[in-house]
């Protein structure tokens, strides 16, 4: 599909996303990739997967980014359509590929094998954002995978945060830290700034420890509450930390029958608290949605695949059972 033939939507959608989505090829039976006869196909992006969630949970969602015009491109473009998500501003590159990732388990363990360098997501720039479209949001969410690609994506990054904030709208920032694409001292020149500019910070303990070089959990409180957002704390123990206006509520994770394969779950987690936001939540009670997205995606095997629509979600939003302390 030529740029030219993409019909574009005159209205934003209320929660906009970007990034890079790649195809994912895995052993069926959590075999290894070396003993496997066949793969099975499907595709996964942290921005994406994000979307995808929102959108079954009712809310308005659009994401965006380069996919090679490729069969995987393609397939992904479809897919994402398919669940309800806004692509009118993907572009689809002729000229560099989509990138690929295979998944496997190797004793017991999970290893993700990504062929992703100068794919077409790498080659964002500034020049591909559509300033309007995003400026018309809600909710911009970004992650700090995309600034990790390259030079390019990460003025990218900047250039929608700031075309985002200049109208109004509320900035959603999860540094999903990936130390294949950067080293942690790369990684705080990038995501500290953005954690200054968002207004939802949505971290894990375990990145906090390596961007603030340390253990001691009050002490990253006393960093996080200098900040103006609203920081949601994944992982302290078995619970979520709320951080709003210098106090903080701890929100248990909700229950998991069976841990099948945790990939995707901050993902979900994010979808559901962003939904609960546009739906008038607290951020307390967006964390309780975003709990039980990522609890039921946990479950079954993908990226997206498990994520519940809003019936499905609000009935365990509802449930007597689920007691916080």
């Amino acid at each position: 599909m030529e740029e030219g033939e993409r019909v574009l939507n005159s209205q934003s959608p209320d929660l906009l996303t970007f990034g890079e989505t790649m195809a994912l090829l895995m052993p069926q039976d959590f075999r290894s990739i070396e003993h496997a006869s066949s793969l099975e196909q499907s595709f996964g992006g942290a921005e994406s997967n994000v979307a995808i969630g929102a959108a079954r949970l009712g809310c308005s969602v659009g994401w965006f980014g380069a996919l090679g015009d490729d069969p995987f491109g393609r397939l992904i473009l479809k897919r994402i359509r398919g669940e309800g998500v806004d692509v009118s501003r993907v572009k689809l590159a002729p000229d560099a590929p989509t990138g690929m990732m295979f998944r496997e388990t190797v004793a017991g363990k999970l290893a993700v094998h990504y062929f992703r360098q100068h794919s077409a997501a790498s080659r964002m720039s500034p020049d591909d954002l559509d300033l309007d479209y995003i400026r018309g949001c809600k909710i911009l969410h970004v992650t700090g995978i995309t600034p990790a690609l390259s030079d390019s994506c990460r003025e990218t990054v900047f250039a929608a945060v700031a075309a985002a904030k200049s109208a109004g709208a509320r900035i959603s920032f999860d540094p999903n830290l990936r130390l294949k694409l950067w080293t942690v001292e790369d990684a705080r020149r990038v995501v500290l700034p953005l954690a200054e500019m968002a207004d939802y910070f949505l971290p894990g303990w375990d990145e906090l420890r390596l961007l603030y070089d340390t253990e001691d959990f009050e002490l990253v409180k006393d960093k996080l509450s200098r900040l103006k957002a609203v920081s949601v704390v994944k992982g302290v123990g078995d619970t979520t930390v709320v951080l709003e206006n210098g106090s903080a509520v701890e929100i248990p994770f909700y229950p998991v029958d069976q841990v099948v394969d945790t990939v995707g779950a901050g993902d979900a987690f994010g979808s559901g608290f962003l939904a609960g936001l546009l739906k008038g939540m607290s951020p307390a009670e967006a964390v309780r949605l975003g709990s039980i997205n990522g609890a039921l995606v946990v479950q079954m095997r993908g990226d997206w695949e498990a994520l519940p629509d809003w019936t499905t979600a609000s009935r365990r939003l509802s449930d007597k059972g689920w007691v916080e302390r």
